[in-house]
């Protein structure tokens, strides 16, 4: 399993901010479906500070489990891996399982909700038998809490602990990266994976994410 560190350049989250206008101005150069879509996620988002930060975490898992499909990065982009930026994902309707949690987690960012409360995690998911990669997000209400799992696969939030068929192999956000989901960064060089993060980073950032 390759060792994964900290990456300065992830370090841009204190330039993100919500800008509604401007994720609607490029959605007009993407066809009708970006235009709704993405009409729907600035609606979603200006009614969010009269919910609790619980109901903001649901709202926006059942947002995209509901309106985006799922189809691979081979049938999308014609390539095997591929981690696209929300307004890719709302475009095309479709995403696969990095695309619905990076979606997720901008969205959320957007509402409101701290980034450190929020990690992209990288899992082994049994199925049928067989450990296959797939990603979720986890929000963690509290530093120390049981953090709750956001899944495209599983409607609804269900806690970390009662997905005993996922196995954390590494986590990150804006700030840092972690083995599995332990409370102390990891240290060392980026790799290629985490090159595409940090390029969603920047192409949000250009989306008004």
């Amino acid at each position: 399993m390759l060792l994964l560190g900290t990456v300065l350049a992830l370090r841009v989250d204190a330039g993100l901010a919500w800008d509604g206008q401007r994720l609607l101005r490029g959605a007009q150069a993407l066809g009708e479906l970006a235009v709704r879509n993405a009409s729907a996620v600035q609606e979603l988002v200006l009614h969010m500070p009269a919910r609790d930060e619980a109901a903001r975490v649901a709202a926006v898992n059942d947002f995209f489990n509901q309106r985006i499909g799922f189809r691979s990065d081979h049938e999308l982009y014609g390539v095997s891996d591929y981690w696209a930026s929300p307004m890719e994902t709302l475009a095309r309707g479709a995403g696969d399982c990095e695309d619905f949690a990076i979606a997720k987690y901008f969205t959320l960012v957007a509402s409101g909700v701290s980034q450190k409360k929020l990690r992209m995690v990288y899992v082994r998911a049994m199925d049928m038998g067989l450990a296959v990669p797939h990603m979720v997000l986890a929000y963690y209400p509290t530093p120390e809490a049981d953090p709750w799992v956001l899944d495209n696969l599983v409607p609804g939030l269900r806690a970390a602990s009662a997905r005993p068929d996922l196995t954390p192999v590494f986590s990150f956000n804006a700030e840092a990266i972690w083995e599995g989901v332990g409370g102390s960064p990891v240290k060392g060089s980026a790799t290629e994976r985490l090159s595409r993060w940090a390029s969603v980073l920047r192409k949000a950032r250009e989306e008004g994410f």
